[in-house]
């Protein structure tokens, strides 16, 4: 059962309601973790910016979902390995192999691992990696921004992550 509530798109009012709306019109529903969100607009709105940046970024859509599974795996939440495996697949159109090695923080291609390990060692590592750990994610053909960007997925991933297991979300994907 969840610990926090979800809120219910059709009676919710104000700046949430307005979000969902946004939500429902791109996605043609709301799922349980950003109606969780909703709790807070300020929360739901920080997560919606955030993510629609990042998804614009130079890393692409592919390698954010990745290394969200890549983060999910390394904070047991089943909620996010549930959704970004679905979003992965169904959405990106990344392959059951590939979905599986992003969980362990690897790839087919090299370039790809050095990411997953950065962001798995950022994790495990809560942030505090060292020169050795930047450099061999730059090493890979990463810039700066780039590195930047891999941090800034951890960030958000990390935050769904929190949340959810926090919050107990249902999980309104195929369970994985």
């Amino acid at each position: 059962m969840a610990s926090l509530e979800a809120l219910n798109p059709e009676t919710t009012t104000g700046k949430s309601k307005e979000l969902f709306n946004g939500i429902e019109n791109k996605l043609g529903m709301v799922p349980n973790m950003m109606r969780t969100m909703g709790n807070s607009p300020a929360v739901l709105e920080g997560y919606l910016n955030l993510s629609g940046a990042l998804s614009s970024g130079a890393l692409g859509t592919k390698i954010g979902e990745l290394i969200a599974l890549t983060v999910a795996e390394v904070n047991n939440c089943d909620y996010c390995l549930s959704a970004h495996t679905f979003i992965g697949e169904k959405l990106v159109k990344i392959n059951s192999e590939e979905l599986q090695e992003a969980r362990r923080g690897t790839n087919i291609d090299s370039r790809t691992t050095a990411a997953l390990t950065f962001a798995k060692t950022l994790v495990q590592k809560g942030g505090l990696v060292n020169d050795n750990d930047v450099q061999n994610v730059k090493s890979a053909g990463y810039n700066d921004g780039e590195v930047g960007e891999i941090v800034a997925h951890v960030a958000l991933n990390t935050f769904t992550n929190y949340l959810n297991n926090t919050a107990n979300t249902v999980i309104d994907f195929p369970t994985v």
